[in-house]
């Protein structure tokens, strides 16, 4: 799990760190991802902190940089399904919150692995006019290489990714039915509780004092 952790977050990181909205609206999704690519895979590998394992740097650097360019509207509802359409907006809007936690705390966690591996990405099969389009790459660096796809939708303000598949298991599908799980037997309101006594037991600690 820990693998896939860093891998589910070195797929966002690379598609989506850096939102340059003019530039995105006009480049192909594999292009824009590439570009991406190299830029935060570089700020990774240089940023002393996040080399030294400071959390907290790497939260607000998921927070800030990764999760404005996800659909995160579309990917809440996709992973809670069903069950979305029966939550009233208040819950609509604890469970968005209490997820983009659990997802920019997973994250976070897992971007102080990524070393020294490269992304190699596959040919689009796709046509200029398509607006969902499945970006698919390669991770390099850790033996074999590490098969990695991303859903992405085309919106007015450039491509956004709303799902990520790691190993051969989409995110969506794998927490649609952890949560589906959980609302059966304490329903949404159980839900909204379970992920923020999750989110509150991983709460990164404060920085000591030098």
């Amino acid at each position: 799990m820990k693998r896939r952790s860093w891998l589910a977050a070195l797929m966002m990181t690379a598609a989506s760190v850096l939102a340059v909205p003019a530039m995105a609206q006009d480049e192909a999704p594999d292009a824009l991802v590439k570009r991406l690519s190299a830029e935060v895979l570089n700020t990774i590998k240089t940023d002393a902190a996040i080399q030294a394992g400071d959390v907290s740097r790497i939260v607000a650097l998921v927070d800030s940089k990764i999760m404005p360019n996800v659909n995160f509207g579309r990917m809440t509802a996709s992973v809670v399904g069903p069950n979305w359409r029966q939550a009233t907006p208040e819950q609509q809007k604890q469970l968005q919150e209490e997820f983009k936690t659990l997802l920019v705390r997973t994250y976070a966690g897992a971007l102080s692995e990524v070393k020294n591996q490269t992304l190699s990405f596959r040919p689009m099969r796709s046509a200029p006019t398509d607006t969902d389009v499945v970006v698919r790459s390669e991770v390099r660096g850790m033996g074999d290489p590490i098969q990695l796809d991303y859903r992405m939708e085309k919106t007015p303000s450039g491509w956004k990714i709303y799902d990520l598949n790691v190993l051969g298991v989409w995110l969506v599908q794998t927490y649609r039915t952890q949560f589906a799980q959980e609302i059966s037997s304490k329903g949404i309101d159980g839900l909204i509780a379970a992920l923020a006594q999750r989110n509150k037991s991983a709460a990164p600690a404060a920085p000591k004092a030098s």
